[in-house]
Order: C-alpha cells, then structure tokens, then sequence
C-alpha cells in the first residue's frame, strides 16, 4: 500500500472518528503530495513521498519554534498533534550511533581529516543516509566526529 493510499484510508478513519486535528494533518498531506505530483508530472516515487511528507514536518517544526517564542502553547499543541499525526508515514529514523558509524565510513573512505571539509563528509553521508536521517543531524555528528570527540 502506497502512502498516499494510506493517507487516504486514514483520512476517512479520521473522519469518522471525528479527529479534527489528525483530519487536518491528513487533508494536508495529500494535499502536498498531489502537488508534488502536478509538479513532476507523474506519479511520485517512495523517496518523493517521503521527501514532501519530511518538508510538512520540518514546516511543522519550524512553526512550533515560532509559536513557542511567541508564548503560543494553544499553537504549539496543535502543531505538535499534526506534526504527530504524520510521523508514522515516514520510514524509522536512524539513532546518532548508526550515522556515527555511516559518518566515520566515509571519513576514513574520503581520508578527510580536516573539520573545513564537513561539506565532504555531508555529502557522502547523506548519499548514503537519503531518508533515514535528518541533515541536521548528520550533520551534528560530522561536526563531532571531525573535530575528533567521537573519533575512533
């Protein structure tokens, strides 16, 4: 089953359930998604899905860092809730330790050993990462593991 035919079956559920905020979540994320496929003029792929339904969240989190400087809890908690409500279309991400290891790979693979080559190491990572990790946090480990504090 497609994402989007989960989106769709989830969508009804929530419906019936009479889930406002989840609904919402779901309304919008199809939504997203027929537009990414408008725009590349097909069906989207897995890895197309994932990437729109990764932008909602990080749209999602973004916002709930701006409402929560604003004093917005009422804000917050509904972002949090259809942030929530889209996280289990996405595949399981991979703990720090897992990148650690993919980073360090590429380091020694690379022979990088200089921390103004991050960019290096990010791409090489995230080549292999696509999907299974967010580049922020990719990226807080290759800071780590150049400047050698988690070097092995």
């Amino acid at each position: 089953m497609s994402v989007d035919q989960r989106l769709e079956a989830d969508t009804r559920q929530a419906m019936r359930d009479g889930d406002k905020v989840r609904l919402s979540a779901l309304r919008r994320a199809r939504a997203e998604l027929k537009n990414a496929e408008i725009a590349a003029k097909g069906n989207l792929g897995r890895d197309e899905e994932v990437a729109t339904l990764r932008r909602l969240i990080k749209q999602h989190q973004e916002s709930i860092e701006q409402f929560r400087a604003g004093g917005r809890d009422d804000l917050v908690a509904r972002e949090t809730a259809e942030m929530e409500a889209l996280e289990p279309y996405l595949p399981a991400q991979l703990g720090e330790d897992d990148i650690a290891v993919v980073v360090r790979e590429v380091i020694e693979t690379e022979g990088i050993s200089d921390p103004g080559e991050l960019g290096r190491v990010m791409k090489g990572a995230m080549g292999r990462l696509r999907g299974q990790a967010d580049g922020a946090v990719v990226r807080a480990v290759a800071e780590r593991e150049l400047k050698g504090t988690g070097a092995s």
